[in-house]
């Protein structure tokens, strides 16, 4: 590869395009760069699913299937716009190089709009609130779009008009001749980084409804497009029309956003409408779905002691006989050999004395022939 030159700032960059090759297939630059923007576009969603009352398994779930209909969707989208690259000189049409994605030719816009046309459809299935997902994948887009145009740097490939500004970029085409243009990659890079800054630190903080995050990257990364496509020397054009289509898509994405945004500012939006405050929560219906002994072991038990301790003790009408019984005791007086107190037994006694003196006293006399009275 030719090397890249920033003649302005005095910097020079060798890259060669092949990372590495693992069993005699090359791993390129352009591939490696935008898997790790992909996956720190994931983390990064994944990390932010709470705060929008959703399950990080939601985004995952979601991404099975939108990833590589959204690859699919950016190589057709390509293909689309670009047919004339895939015709052979019969005039036939070349489905095996239509399909080499490996050889280059991706369209983000492409990609962009087959994920989110899976997300919707994904979130209706499933019944997911598309508002609060497609919020959380705003930022996960932004970064693997600020990530993945270091690809095309790589690659010396999208690159603007020439131009003698101090950032201007020098490189040598395959012709041999010299230019210096826009580095349009990196206009790009660094204005997803702003919106993404804005977007997190800024919008996320006045966020008022599902689906506002999402209004706001398509507006933003509109705007940005728009202004950048029109410096790009390798658009794509609306087939035979003198159009660049990723302009145009730009700008009646700007155009509805912008209209979707002035009406909802308009209206109320209550906190309680938003997932996150709302009782379909999806970590609140996780929660209400965990088995009672997980719920049981995260609330505070009561104190078990209590009834063992009230249990144990006796009452104070049982105590008491124990305590006159000491109190007797106490006073030294011997008690008699059934355990009862000599004033008890003296009674008793005089009560025998009693009924003996009774017995005893004298009958009346007999009267002849007759029995004594009983």
């Amino acid at each position: 590869m030719n090397p890249i030159v920033f003649p302005g700032l005095g910097l020079t960059f060798q890259i060669e395009r092949v990372a590495l090759s693992v069993f005699g297939k090359d791993i390129y630059w352009y591939g490696v760069i935008i898997a790790c923007g992909f996956l720190l576009g994931v983390l990064c969603a994944c990390h932010l699913t709470r705060e929008w009352g959703l399950k990080s398994d939601t985004v995952l779930d979601m991404l099975f299937f939108a990833a590589p209909i959204a690859i699919v969707c950016a190589r057709a989208y390509y293909v689309v716009f670009y047919q004339s690259l895939y015709y052979n000189a019969d005039g036939t049409f070349d489905w095996a190089e239509a399909i080499a994605i490996w050889d280059g030719g991706l369209a983000i816009y492409g990609g962009i709009i087959g994920a989110v046309i899976t997300c919707l459809i994904f979130c209706v299935v499933r019944h997911h609130r598309f508002g609060a997902v497609a919020d959380v994948c705003a930022y996960g887009l932004l970064i693997g779009q600020l990530i993945g145009r270091w690809g095309n740097f790589v690659n010396q490939e999208a690159y603007g008009g020439t131009c003698t500004a101090v950032w201007r970029m020098g490189l040598t085409l395959q012709n041999g001749d010299y230019i210096e243009v826009h580095p349009t990659f990196l206009y790009e890079s660094l204005w997803n980084l702003l919106g993404f800054l804005l977007l997190y630190f800024l919008v996320r903080r006045h966020r008022k409804y599902d689906g506002q995050i999402f209004l706001c990257y398509l507006f933003w990364y509109g705007l940005g497009r728009f202004f950048i496509e029109g410096m790009r020397t390798d658009s794509l054009y609306l087939f035979d029309t003198g159009i660049r289509v990723s302009q145009l898509v730009a700008l009646v994405t700007v155009i509805v956003t912008v209209q979707i945004l002035v009406i909802q500012l308009f209206r109320k939006h209550p906190k309680e409408k938003l997932l996150v405050n709302s009782p379909r929560s999806e970590l609140r219906e996780a929660q209400a779905e965990e088995p009672e002994a997980t719920q049981e072991e995260t609330q505070p038990q009561p104190a078990t002691d209590a009834p063992e301790e009230t249990a144990e003790a006796e009452p104070d009408s049982v105590a008491e006989p124990e305590t006159a019984e000491a109190e007797a005791d106490s006073t030294g007086e011997p008690e008699n050999a059934e355990g009862e107190p000599d004033s008890v037994a003296e009674t008793a006694q005089a009560a025998e004395d009693s009924d003996d003196e009774k017995t005893e006293q004298p009958q009346p006399p007999e009267k002849d022939g007759e029995p004594a009275a009983e």
